[in-house]
């Protein structure tokens, strides 16, 4: 006997604000998204109450062309972009929005858990910065040294952080102030893509040998084509041209799992997004009540 959603389709809804793009179809959503996450409580409820801050980096671009032409009608995830943040401003830290070129942030608001209060304040709080970001270079200008307000590099998931972010020299310099410096550097799911700017102008990625927990490319390549999430298949795949840098992809599979390496914080889907806020928001309080 079928279950409701097994009767929902599997075609890509046509969004129409673009020409021959698509939103994940019925079916998908269904399987992909829910009202609610697995939020279930802070552990540093106002345990930092410094100056220092944290720098997301969101994505700026909705469309991604796939293969066949059509393009994918995404943006950075709520959950992915939201979860983990919020772990982050509970425990103390402002966290500021930057974008290439201080373009709004754009979200999959098909995937936003409408019934979560913890994802949906934040969301409310973080709003007017994801609408008017700073701008990554002026950021990179002004902002960023030896004595710099950020502890820490975040940059969300969702497809849309495989268009602009990888080939960004704002990006580059970022990445290469936040290992240069020692400070956290914390992504998920595609937004590792990210981490493919690190190697650009250089003989090889500083990220080399790192372990990351990534998407798996066996999903973007399967699975998600199957159900309808993705209208085509991608240009690339991210944990492919991570490996190819020397980076350790550690998982092949989603189920939520995290992983620190030195500074590097990864996580593999919207799956992760809670442990992935909780083991920030562990690190940052624990590295800055030690150093005082």
């Amino acid at each position: 006997m079928s279950s409701a959603t097994d009767d929902l389709s599997r075609t890509p809804t046509p969004d129409p604000a673009e020409d021959n793009a698509y939103f994940p179809s019925p079916y998908s959503l269904s399987q992909y998204t829910a009202p609610k996450t697995n939020f279930d409580g802070v552990r540093h409820k106002g345990a930092y109450t410094g100056d220092k801050k944290v720098l997301m980096i969101a994505a700026a671009e909705r469309y991604v062309l796939t293969q066949n032409g059509k393009m994918f009608s995404t943006g950075n995830h709520p959950v992915e972009m939201l979860l983990p943040a919020h772990h982050l401003m509970e425990a103390g830290f402002d966290v500021d929005v930057a974008t290439v070129g201080g373009y709004p942030a754009k979200l999959e608001l098909w995937a936003m858990p409408e019934e979560d209060e913890a994802v949906m304040a934040t969301y409310e709080a973080l709003k007017p910065k994801l609408k008017a970001p700073k701008d990554l270079a002026d950021v990179v200008a002004d902002d960023l040294g030896e004595d710099s307000d950020y502890a820490a590099v975040f940059i969300p998931g969702g497809h849309g952080a495989v268009v602009g972010l990888p080939t960004s020299e704002d990006v580059t310099k970022t990445l290469d102030w936040a290992l240069g410096n020692d400070k956290f550097v914390i992504t998920l799911c595609h937004g590792p893509a990210s981490l493919l700017a690190a190697s650009l102008g250089k003989e090889e990625s500083p990220f080399k040998g790192y372990e990351v927990c990534v998407f798996p490319d066996s999903l973007d390549e399967g699975p998600n084509l199957d159900i309808g999430y993705l209208p085509g298949r991608l240009q690339w795949l991210v944990a492919g041209l991570l490996r190819e840098q020397g980076v350790n992809v550690i998982n092949d599979d989603m189920t939520g799992k995290t992983h620190r390496d030195r500074k590097l914080l990864t996580g593999d889907s919207p799956l992760a997004s809670n442990s992935l806020g909780l083991l920030a928001a562990d690190a940052l309080v624990e590295e800055l009540q030690t150093k005082g």
